[in-house]
Order: C-alpha cells, then structure tokens, then sequence
C-alpha cells in the first residue's frame, strides 16, 4: 500500500482512483463495509481502491475544546486500510490552510489533481472547504460521481467511533469490540518501570501507550503482541495509579501469562478482550500479588474458552 503525507507527493499520473474520504477512527465495522465497497468499485474499472484521511483531527484545529480523544494511532488506521486491501492512502495534514481551500479548490488540487478520482464515497453528511460550505451535492455539481453511505456494518448495524469512545472509557471493551469488529488495542514502546513488580508481586511489561484513548482504571484480559518478533501471548493487564504503593502516575502494566521472551520487547501492541475487574489498593504487596494470581487464572480461563470456540468454529 502507498502511502502518501501531503498532496504533492503522490506521483504524477497517479490512479484513476475510487477514494473514500473521512477520518475513520477507530477503522470500526463501518468503515470496514465502506473500504470493502471502496474495493469492490475500483476492481470494477480497474482504478486504484484510495483513501484519503485527515491529521491531526480536523476538530484539533476548528474546535479544539470539542477535539475527540482518538481511538486508534495513525499507524493502526494505516494498518486497518492495508488489511482491508486499499491501494493508496493520502493523510492530508489538516493545516489553516487546509482549512481555508474552497470547494472547488479542494476537488481541483486534491480530488481531481493529486488522486485523479472518479469515483467518490462520503458520508451522508460530509462537509468539507472553508466554512464547511461543500456537500455531496457540491461535489456532484464538480463533475465527481459521489456514492453518498452510512457507517453500517455487517447485519445492518450502526457503526459509530463516538460510541466507541464511550464504551472504551467506560472500560466496556467487550462492547467495544463488537463495535469494532476487532479488539480495542494499545501500543508503544515498552518501559522500565520501578520494579516494584519484580521484586514483590509479579514481573509486568509497563506499556507507553501512543494512543490517546485509554479504557477506565481497572484489570482486563488482554492479548499481547510483539511486532519485532511476532511472538503473542495470553495476558492480564492492569491499568491505573497502583494505589497500593501510592506511585500516583497513571500505568499501563501487562502480566504474560504464557513462558516471557528472554528479552523483554521493545515495543508491544495490547488487546483488550474482557474486564475483569476495577483497580482497588491493597493491604499489602502480598495481597496484591494474591489477587494478581486470580486475575491471571480468570484471563487463562477466558483464553481457553475463546480458543474452544474459535476451534469448533474451524471445524464446523
């Protein structure tokens, strides 16, 4: 998949395209259904399947007190798009002076210029140029054939990345995940911490999460992956202010409940399956270790469960 950062570095002579246009945080099911027809489109005439997505968030500009905290990192979006099996991807940076583009200038220097689009799918209510003055019906006028669609997914269910938002925070990921059509997931670089864990419950990889959206305080299921390795596995992972110890900042700590690398990752991503509980302080670091130990035999038994079902599944 090409990936381009301004508008000026797509090659000339690129497409003709089929380009669906938004933000789609959170790639939910959706948006899934609208690249999958964005896909379909452009095997029909042989156009390149585009994407063409805003950063920083538009609201980051407009209405900064009413900016979203977003679901997913740019990476994961750009990910979301490969899998879905988009061609090409523009991330316009969402500047002043993007802001500022008229209707017809935006089609002329990006649609039609940088994209070569024929072929265009927005939502209902897309608005775009200064002032939000264009429409769907702006771009029809414009010469572009536009493919006005909702966010439904799969069974005719409505998609939205606010509501995902909600569940999240609420530390609904099981929810969210249906949403989604995929696990909630944070990722980063993996960080020392003060090896508290080591040395008096039990050894955990401390996440710096890059997304900006965090489930509530509270012990999860997760599932963890290593994107230098490939290596997966099973885990618990708290996140919270480890009132035990009063450290008072804000963690993200994964227990693997499977054999640990040797080494410890660089980086890791971390999925978000089922809550198992809220985070409460402890009596002692015994206590808390305790507990830690029934939250992991919690997690392997959801594990197990899940793997039965996706084995039956496979099999049937």
């Amino acid at each position: 998949m090409q990936v381009f950062h301004a508008p000026g570095s797509v090659p000339a002579g690129f497409g003709p395209s089929v380009v669906a246009i938004g933000n789609f945080d959170g790639v939910h099911e959706g948006h899934r259904e609208i690249l999958r027809r964005v896909v379909a489109l452009a095997r029909e005439s042989g156009y390149v399947p585009a994407v063409l997505t805003f950063y920083p968030h538009p609201a980051r500009l407009l209405a900064p007190e009413r900016a979203p905290k977003l679901i997913s990192t740019l990476a994961q979006r750009l990910r979301q798009f490969e899998q879905a099996g988009i061609g090409a991807v523009l991330v316009q940076p969402f500047s002043a002076a993007f802001a500022a583009l008229s209707p017809a200038e935006f089609c002329r220097d990006i649609l039609a210029g940088a994209l070569n689009a024929r072929r265009v799918l927005v939502g209902q209510d897309f608005r775009f140029g200064i002032r939000q003055s264009g429409d769907v019906g702006t771009l029809r006028a414009l010469g572009f054939d536009v493919r006005p669609v909702e966010d439904i997914g799969p069974g005719g269910t409505r998609a939205s990345s606010t509501a995902i938002r909600i569940l999240v925070a609420a530390g609904r990921v099981s929810a969210a995940r249906r949403m989604m059509g995929r696990p909630f997931a944070l990722e980063g670089a993996v960080v020392t911490g003060r090896g508290i864990g080591r040395r008096l419950t039990v050894p955990t990889l401390n996440l710096a999460a890059e997304n900006e959206l965090l489930p509530a305080t509270g012990v999860y299921v997760t599932r963890t992956f290593d994107p230098g390795t490939g290596g997966r596995w099973g885990s618990v992972t708290n996140i919270g202010y480890r009132p035990t110890f009063g450290d008072g900042g804000l963690t993200v700590e994964t227990y693997l409940l499977d054999p640990p690398p040797a080494e410890a990752p660089e980086s890791i991503e971390v999925s978000f399956l089922a809550r198992v509980r809220g985070e409460r302080k402890f009596d002692t670091p015994e206590a808390l270790r305790a507990q830690i130990l029934r939250d992991a035999g919690a997690a392997q038994r959801f594990h197990r469960r899940a793997n039965r079902c996706s084995a039956n599944t496979r099999m049937g």
